[in-house]
Parts: C-alpha cells; sequence; structure tokens
C-alpha cells in the first residue's frame, strides 16, 4: 500500500490502443519461499458512493488526503460536485471535501501542465509531480509544493526537476522518493530517480541509483514505491540498466545504509511482448501493508515466458536472479494498468475483461471469470475475489471505455479511483470513483482442518460414509458406516472450512459439513463449467490450492481454488514428488502435516498410506503404511476427506 503514489500505466505517451493479447497454459511446480497461509481480506464495496465530483474531460491520475480534504490530480480542466448543473474551471488539480464532494473553493492552484503524482509531506504540505512548467506564474518544472488551504506555492521548498516529468511521489518518513523522466534534481545529476528531504526539498547526495537505456522510445521509470518500513524500493518502467546492472523494466533497491541495486532480478519483463505499441509493459508496483510481497502488473501484448498483461506477485526478501512470481494471474490479452495492495486484497484496474484467463487469447478461455475493467484478488493464490463493479454507466454523449485506469489509491475511507472514462458501477462517474469501506464485507481466512484428533471419511455405497476416528499419526478407530443421503454419485471430496467440496459427475458440489452431516448440495460456481472433476481420483486443499491425482498419472497436480466464489484456477501446475506412485492413488486428504492416501492394487483391497507434506515437495521416502484394506474398509475410493468432526 502506497501512501501519497499518483497514477498507474498507460499506452505509450498519448497513443490508445486497443487491449493488448493474453497467455498461454503454464505447467510449474510451486514457489517455495511464501507464506500461503490464508488471510481474511476487507473489501469494499463495489457500489461506489456517490458523493464524489465529476471530471468532464481528460483524466484522473493521483490522489492525496490531507484533514477531510481530498486532492486530485490528472489531465482535465472542468469538474463539479455531484448535484451540481454546470461546470467549473480547474486546470489539472482541485481539492473537495471527502464527505460531500464539495469543491474546496479557496484552493486554487494555477498550472499549465497534467499532474501525475501527489504526496503529503511531514508539514502537512502537497507535494505535487507532473508534467508542467509554471505554478501560480513561477517556473516550478514539473515539481512543486503547495499550501494545502490556498494552493499557493511554497517558496521556501527547494525541491526542483530539470524539465523531466515526475510521475510519482511517495513519501516515508521524512524521506520523499521521486521517479519519472528526468535526469537533473536541485542541479545534481540524477536518471529517473532521487530521494529528496520531503520537509524542505534537499537533495539526498546518499541516494544515487540511476536507471537508463530505454528498451525502445525514451527511458523512464513509471511506477514506483516503497515498503511500509521503509526499507526496500521496488520501480519499473522504461529502463535496461540501473548503476550499470542489467535490470529490464524492473528493480529492487535496498535502503538500510547507503541505497543499492538488489541481488533480485527476473527474466519475465525480457521479452518485447508487442513493443511495437508498448516500449515497455510493467506499469505499476505496489507493496503489501506488511511489505512482505509486492505485486506488479502489466500491458504489452503477448509472448509465451513473458508477463505481458498479468498481475504477479513477488516476495520481498527473495534474492537472486530469475526470479519467478509466486501467483500470476493472466487477463486473456488484455492490458492491467494499476494497482492497489490494501488490506489483505489485490486490487487491480485496467482495459481488461477477464482475469483466470491464462487459457484464453483476446477471448474468454476454460476458467475465464468476467472482470470488466476492475478485479480484486485474493493475495495468497491471486485468484478473483467476489467483487465485480465494471467500468460501466457512462451516459449517452460521454466516454464509455477507456485504455486506462490511472490510479487505485487507499485512502482513509476506501479505494480511489482515478480513470479515464465517464462510468463505474454502472453509474455515472466522471473519471474519477471512490469504492467506499462502508457496505464492504470481509472475506474469512477459510482452510482445510488444521486440528487433529478428528475423522477420516471414506465413500461407501451412494447415500453412505464410513466413519473412522484419527489422531492424525498412525492410529485408527473403529469404522462405523453414517448415512448422508445428500451425496449421491460423489467423487473426490475435501473439505475447506465448514464446507465440503465434492465431485459429482463432472461438477464441483459444495456442501455445509455440520456435525458430520453433509449437508444438501449446490453447484459451486458456473465459471467452472469448463472443468470436469470426475478425472480426479482424488483431491484436498490446502493454502489456496486444491491438489489432486488422476488415475494412471504419475503427477501430483494442483489448481488454485477460492473459497470466495468456489472458483477454480485456469492453470495447472505440478508438485515435485519421488517415491509415489499418484497413479494407483485413490482418495486423498490432508491432516497433521501429512497427505494421507489410498492406494488402489492390482488385486484385492486399497491399503492407506501418509506421506509428510510441506507445501512444496514429497519424498516418498517418509511414507508410511497406516492401516491395511479389510472387509469393512476399502481404501480404494475417490472419496476420502478429514473432518474434525
Amino acid at each position: 500500500m502506497r501512501a501519497g503514489r499518483s497514477g498507474a500505466a498507460v499506452r505509450w505517451l498519448a497513443a490508445l490502443s486497443v487491449p493488448a493479447l493474453v497467455t498461454t497454459l503454464l505447467v510449474s511446480t510451486p514457489v517455495g519461499a511464501a507464506d500461503f497461509t490464508p488471510v481474511a481480506s476487507t473489501l469494499t464495496s463495489p457500489n461506489p458512493v456517490d458523493t464524489t465530483p465529476h471530471a468532464q474531460n481528460g483524466d484522473v491520475k493521483a490522489f492525496a488526503e490531507i484533514g477531510d480534504t481530498v486532492y486530485a490530480g490528472g489531465s482535465f480542466t472542468s469538474v463539479k460536485s455531484p448535484g451540481d448543473a454546470g461546470w467549473t474551471t480547474r486546470n489539472y488539480l482541485f481539492a473537495y471535501d471527502r464527505a460531500t464532494g464539495a469543491l474546496k473553493t479557496s484552493f486554487v492552484p494555477v498550472l499549465d501542465g497534467a499532474v501525475h503524482a501527489l504526496a503529503v509531506n511531514p508539514d502537512g504540505k502537497l507535494i505535487v509531480g507532473g508534467n508542467f512548467k509554471n505554478v501560480n506564474g513561477v517556473s516550478r518544472k514539473n515539481l512543486v509544493a503547495l499550501d494545502p488551504a490556498t494552493g499557493a506555492t511554497v517558496a521556501s521548498w527547494v525541491g526542483r526537476s530539470d524539465g523531466g516529468q515526475v510521475r510519482r511521489t511517495i513519501v516515508r518518513g521524512n524521506d520523499l522518493y521521486i521517479a519519472g523522466a528526468f535526469h537533473w534534481i536541485n542541479g545534481t545529476e540524477h536518471s529517473l530517480l532521487a530521494r529528496l528531504n520531503a520537509t524542505t526539498g534537499a537533495i539526498d547526495s546518499t541516494f544515487q541509483i540511476d536507471a537508463s537505456v530505454a528498451r525502445t522510445s525514451s527511458e523512464l521509470v513509471w511506477g514506483l514505491d516503497v515498503s511500509p518500513d521503509g526499507g526496500t524500493l521496488v520501480a519499473v518502467g522504461n529502463f535496461t540498466l540501473v548503476n550499470g546492472l542489467s535490470r529490464n523494466q524492473v528493480v529492487m533497491v535496498e535502503l538500510d545504509g547507503t541505497p543499492a541495486v538488489a541481488d533480485w532480478s527476473t527474466q519475465r519483463y525480457v521479452h518485447p511482448c508487442s513493443s511495437a505499441s508498448f516500449p515497455f509493459y510493467a506499469r505499476d508496483v505496489d507493496f503489501s501493508d506488511d511489505g512482505s510481497y509486492f505485486v506488479i502488473v502489466a500491458d504489452g501484448g503477448r509472448a509465451a515466458g513473458a508477463y505481458c498483461d498479468t498481475i504477479a506477485r513477488f516476495e520481498t526478501e527473495t534474492r537472486g536472479s530469475a526470479i519467478d512470481g509466486t501467483w500470476v494471474n493472466y487477463t486473456g490479452h488484455d492490458s492491467v494498468t494499476s494497482v492497489e495492495v490494501a488490506d489483505n486484497v489485490v486490487y487491480a484496474g485496467g482495459h481488461f475483461r477477464w482475469l483466470n484467463n491464462s487459457n484464453g487469447n483476446d477471448a474468454a478461455g476454460p476458467g475465464a471469470i468476467d472482470r470488466y475493467g476492475y478485479g480484486a484478488l485474493d493475495p495468497i493464490n491471486g485468484m478473483p475475489l467476489v467483487w465485480n463493479p465494471q467500468r460501466s454507466g457512462a451516459p449517452a454523449g460521454t466516454t464509455n471505455w477507456g485504455p486506462i485506469v490511472w490510479e487505485l489509491w487507499r485512502g482513509s475511507t476506501g479505494i480511489h479511483a482515478g480513470f479515464d472514462n465517464d462510468g463505474t458501477g454502472n453509474e455515472y462517474h466522471g473519471r474519477m470513483a471512490l469504492f467506499p469501506l462502508a457496505g464492504g464485507r470481509v472475506t474469512p481466512a477459510v482452510n482445510a482442518p488444521q486440528t487433529t484428533p478428528g475423522y477420516l471419511y471414506l465413500g461407501h455405497e451412494d447415500g453412505e460414509l464410513t466413519r473412522l476416528p484419527f489422531d492424525g499419526g498412525a492410529t485408527l478407530g473403529t469404522p462405523t458406516v453414517v448415512d448422508q443421503p445428500n451425496m449421491v454419485d460423489a467423487g473426490a471430496a475435501f473439505i475447506v472450512h465448514n464446507k465440503l467440496y465434492w465431485s459429482k459427475n463432472s461438477d464441483l458440489n459444495i456442501s455445509m459439513f455440520t456435525g458430520g452431516t453433509v449437508g444438501g448440495p449446490w453447484v459451486g460456481s458456473g465459471y467452472n463449467d469448463w472443468y470436469n472433476t470426475a478425472t480426479m481420483s482424488g483431491a484436498f486443499y490446502l493454502n489456496g490450492r486444491m491438489y489432486y491425482t488422476k488415475a494412471g498419472q504419475n503427477t501430483l497436480y494442483y489448481r488454485y481454488l477460492e473459497p470466495d466464489g468456489y472458483t477454480v484456477g485456469a492453470s495447472e501446475f505440478t508438485v515435485p514428488s519421488q517415491g509415489v506412485n499418484w497413479g494407483q492413488a485413490r482418495g486423498l486428504t490432508w491432516a497433521n502435516g501429512k497427505i494421507v492416501y489410498g492406494v488402489k492394487p492390482l488385486l484385492g483391497r486399497g491399503d492407506l498410506w501418509t506421506v509428510p507434506f510441506d507445501g512444496t515437495a514429497v519424498d516418498g521416502a517418509a511414507a508410511v503404511r497406516i492401516a491395511s484394506g479389510t472387509r469393512d474398509v476399502d481404501w480404494s475410493s475417490p472419496t476420502l476427506f478429514y473432518a474434525t468432526s
């Protein structure tokens, strides 16, 4: 989450092109460095408030707050409060009351170019960056401090750009980080990145991190964020070298002590993708509230192995080269231009029509989930949450659909959005909107059962399950047959919190599971109709993933699975395994740090085995048979799950 940051991404300079195109199916192994423990997410309401002002033209690129006043910057020239009949001239920057949307008539700065970035310094002054030459009739190229009440220039603030655009302003403590297309700040040479004293504007000479050499076109840093603890900076944009080191579009800088380029690089933004339309495609970056990870969004077209048109999470503490994303969400060949990570939600905005669309190419592929310009993702697996406001509702004669959501920004009351069209949430919202925390909801942190002892449930016959007490180790109790009239034609099954997910024919069904009783089923999501659950010979859920096997295939697979909406991930991954023949597995579950699985023999009844599982790999050398098949219990049913009741 960023304090005092601005806009998102762009179709190069003024070019506004059609959506970029998308992705391929990925099969790979899990990333082990991240913490995949589910978290509760606080979502805003998808219904934007009716009290934000409207901009008539241009776009809104940046927001800031001081007290009860909200500031908005961009390329607009006229604005109005909600309910006003006429437009008021406000070139590039204005202020309004946070509660009512009424314009602050005393705040009247005069700028001659677009505002791209806003921040608030420790003295409560408004720091403005952008693409302007003069402010209030005085030369202030692209960087200025303003009085927040009147918009008057703070003459004592000495920060100056050489004329190159300032795209980002981030304040951490008394440090002001700026990024853009400049090469000199305060008369000293700084290429695209600099750090100033936020209170005085004086240059910090200890920060000498210089990005340079554009991929094509002009070099610049377009997106920037600094971790909440002030220890790590990540910048994205059109560059290939930083302090002489190869860093293509993305660089991490360690800020503790003397700032230095970190031993962190990724190959995923090296490919040109559609370079004729997109000289660069890493468009925006934002850290999580705790700083443990950051998310990069991109446009750029389509290329195998590249993160064009994606949303990707990376871990802050990871170091090395050729680093892959912890997870990657593909749009299916559409652009993502802004990201804000707040309250355990990854908000994304842009010119996309779907998420979870790794199988699509400018169309909805198997697994695609409709999301028209806005989406909210689970930070654990990158799957879309149930939040779909859409970039829609523009009245006739206004702009219905634009290429760019320039900014998503977490203010005190919700997520502010700045964009280049006139509709959001199926309502008129001229170039800006606020998704409020009021009226939102909390998605709980749910997982597989984490405690033992409990019970293993085994498929018996239609309408029945065999129930055995299980201590989570190697001890099983006496089996009993439990009537379950709601569970008919069941295949693979697993528990997530208080619900049983189970395969029926080819559908993923959901039932409440209360006190050992399976409730009436419903089909989890219409977005899953592409996925044939009957192919699974066993399955379990753990930490945002559905693990499963297929009969005759010696592989442990997984897909992401989102409990908020019950949707299945479009991409299939494999878990490194040795010493276990997963092709013989029938029934899988997880309990007490182990995969518990049945093995179907060539003759006779199946046995029950366990093998330790840390979420990254399986070593069959530690596998243990804990029960043999008997006349009453045959461990060769795909219906096997663990529950605590």
